[in-house]
């Protein structure tokens, strides 16, 4: 009976973020900050490097780089962006959850973030650790693997494998003696 405090403890991390998630407004317009921008309409793209910040409703991420892919369609004078590819010390914050990787890809259409490279997810106290992440932004689903895509960067910059195992530590509530 050791796995139901577990699974409690992974079910009240699934339901927060959940909770969280089911909230995001992915219709929301997208602002963003960088260092510089390069426009490249006819790839229908645009890369902004340099300490982005790039902000959709109570979403921020925040990459050294992030592509801008967007459609030939302008909408009330808009370009209509379908995916945002970020690399380089990744961060997906929301107001009670953040999350750390190498990459990050979002697709708006689908309304998924998949972040990989040795990724961590803090919530409430809690940490885990995988090597890839993946966000439905409807259902508020996280699911965290441990593949060995991507891996820790360790000293030296170096790479290290991810072992293929999720690991984390999860918040014990303090108890009355």
């Amino acid at each position: 009976m050791m796995r139901f405090p577990l699974f409690l403890a992974l079910a009240a991390l699934a339901g927060a973020a959940a909770t969280a998630q089911s909230r995001h407004d992915s219709a929301a317009p997208i602002n963003f900050g960088a260092d510089h921008i390069e426009l490249q309409d006819k790839a229908n793209r645009a890369i902004l490097s340099g300490n982005v910040s790039v902000k959709q409703a109570e979403m921020t991420l925040n990459a050294a780089r992030v592509t801008v892919a967007y459609t030939g369609q302008v909408i009330d004078g808009s370009p209509q962006v379908s995916r945002l590819d970020a690399s380089g010390g990744v961060v997906v914050t929301r107001p009670d959850q953040s999350a750390r990787g190498q990459f990050a890809v979002y697709d708006l259409n689908k309304r998924i973030v998949t972040m990989l490279g040795g990724v961590t997810l803090i919530q409430a106290g809690n940490t885990v650790n995988g090597s890839r992440l993946t966000i439905n932004l409807d259902t508020g689903r996280a699911v965290i693997d441990g593949s060995s895509v991507g891996g820790r960067t360790g000293e030296g910059g170096v790479t290290k494998g991810g072992g293929g195992r999720v690991t984390g530590t999860f918040s014990v509530p303090k108890r009355n003696q």
